[in-house]
This record gives C-alpha cells, sequence and structure tokens, in this order.
C-alpha cells in the first residue's frame, strides 16, 4: 500500500512538473511576435545582382519595421543548403544581399536558383524564413536609328539555357531625378526571337543632351527584376538657367548683391557720422 501511494504522488509531481514546464514555454513562444520577410531579386546589366529584403512584423495591430536582425542567405539544390553571407536590416527594416558573382550558385534542373532568407529568432521575435527563386536573365539592348527614328532594340535571353526569353512584357523608361519618365506602351512583348522594337520619341530634355534609357523586365515570376541601361545622345539639352553663381537674395552670404552691401552700410556709416558730429557740437558749446 506504501508502494502504490509513493508511486501515486511521484506521478502527480511529475504531471505537476511537467505542466509547469509547458505553460513556461508556451508562454515564452506566445510572447514573442512573429516576423514577416519580403525578398525581391534585381540585376543590374553590366553591374550588380542583389536581393532587397524587408522585414515587418505585426505589433499592437500596427505593422512595424523589424530593425537590426540578422539575416542569413542561403543557395539551396534539393536538400543541400550553402552560406552565402549574412546581412543586417536597417532602421527602415530593410536589408540588401548583393552577389558577387551569380556563376558559382547552384541551379536546379529547370536552370532556377533558389535562395532562402533565413532569421533565427531573438529574444522578441521568432524564427521565419523566406525563398525566393529565380532564373538569370540578360538583357541586350542598344539604340538604333532608321529614317530618322530613334528606336531601342532589346533582347532578351535566359543566361543559363541561352534560349530566348518570349512572351514577357518589358518597360521603356528614362531616368529623372525623383521618378523615372515611361516611354510608349507599358505592354511592349518580346516576340519568338526575344526581341522588342521600341520607337523612342523626340523632345525628351536631358542634361547636355544625354538620356540614360532603362529596359526593365519588371518584377517577373521567373526572373525578378532586370534592367539594362543604353545611354543615348538624343535628348534636346537642358538650358542652365540656374543663378547659383549670381549675385541674387537668395544666394550665399559671398554672393550678396552689390546694392545690399553698399546701401545699408552707407547708411550705418552716416548715422553715426551725425552722431559723433553732434558730439563734437556739444562739447564744443559746453567749452564756450
Amino acid at each position: 500500500m506504501k508502494n502504490q501511494l509513493k508511486f501515486i504522488f511521484f506521478v502527480f509531481i511529475g504531471i505537476s512538473l511537467f505542466s509547469k514546464l509547458s505553460s513556461n514555454l508556451y508562454s515564452q513562444n506566445t510572447s514573442k511576435y512573429k516576423v514577416r520577410i519580403q525578398a525581391y531579386y534585381f540585376k543590374i546589366m553590366d553591374s550588380v545582382s542583389y536581393i532587397d529584403i524587408k522585414a515587418i512584423s505585426r505589433i499592437d495591430k500596427k505593422n512595424t519595421k523589424v530593425t537590426n536582425i540578422d539575416l542569413s542567405i542561403f543557395n539551396i539544390l534539393g536538400d543541400e543548403k550553402v552560406k552565402l553571407g549574412n546581412t543586417i536590416t536597417n532602421m527602415q527594416g530593410e536589408a540588401r544581399f548583393i552577389f558577387n558573382n551569380l556563376e558559382p550558385l547552384s541551379i536546379d534542373s529547370t536552370n532556377t536558383i533558389n535562395i532562402q532568407v533565413l532569421f533565427n529568432g531573438n529574444s522578441s521575435f521568432r524564427k521565419a524564413s523566406k525563398k525566393i527563386s529565380f532564373k538569370n536573365a540578360t538583357i541586350i539592348a542598344k539604340l538604333e536609328t532608321r529614317n530618322n527614328v530613334n528606336y531601342i532594340n532589346a533582347h532578351v535571353i535566359n543566361e543559363n539555357s541561352n534560349a530566348p526569353i518570349i512572351e514577357e512584357p518589358l518597360t521603356l523608361r528614362v531616368q529623372r531625378l525623383f521618378k523615372p519618365l515611361i516611354l510608349g506602351d507599358n505592354l511592349n512583348i518580346t516576340d519568338v526571337n526575344g526581341t522588342i522594337l521600341i520607337p523612342v520619341e523626340k523632345g525628351i530634355p536631358g542634361v547636355n543632351g544625354n538620356l540614360v534609357i532603362e529596359v526593365v523586365l519588371d518584377d517577373s515570376d521567373d526572373f525578378g527584376t532586370v534592367i539594362d541601361l543604353v545611354k543615348s545622345p538624343i535628348g534636346v539639352p537642358i538650358v542652365d538657367e540656374s543663378t547659383f553663381d549670381e549675385r541674387t537674395m537668395w544666394s550665399p552670404r559671398n554672393k550678396t548683391p552689390i546694392f545690399l552691401l553698399v546701401i545699408p552700410n552707407i547708411l550705418t556709416f552716416g548715422m553715426w557720422g551725425i552722431i559723433i558730429l553732434l558730439i563734437f557740437n556739444l562739447l564744443k558749446i559746453k567749452n564756450s
């Protein structure tokens, strides 16, 4: 009878400890916030390839940017995972991971590169990951003139299979300081050869008559965003109407207009001259 009571007592103690431990683990997990990771692939021809990453969490019913978290980047092929490096989100919850070269990356049987962005979690946020896949596309664009009309001729191919990329929409736009200027129709679809031919309208202003035209494969499900830049001397030269080097009311101190320097100084010295003359006359009257 005593042995049975001891057994029941130890079972009860074990159940109590297990329940308390499970409760603590559950409360720790539920106190952490869930992180949502967004990742987008970009490729600038003859320049750089990178992934733009954003980390967001829902805190107090508001979407909050998750800052200063360490993200690991992996190249995945089947069950194999190769670490490419790390990046840390900034104060905007954003990070950028730059690929030094795409050639060493492993590709699957469909010529697709698979990338995983992994956050291992910390004391405030749960573990999270995001997988993106893309194929290595190449845009070869150039300026052509036919019958006094300027055209952008662009050819899009799959870098790994060397096959043309057909029926993909390309956007033509001119670089501007704040927002690019879209040229022509947004739906410029590549033909069976992966080629488009788009006319460039006349009269577009540019510094010294130079335009930087972007040929963009924008946010493709298979290829991400690929951009080729074409420098074209076909714009209308911008007339510099800046008054930076002139003496104007809104210029820097060393460019103050001459009349603003002369007139106030004349008035100032004139007032002081009158005051000194009055003092001198008062002293003369007093002495006489």
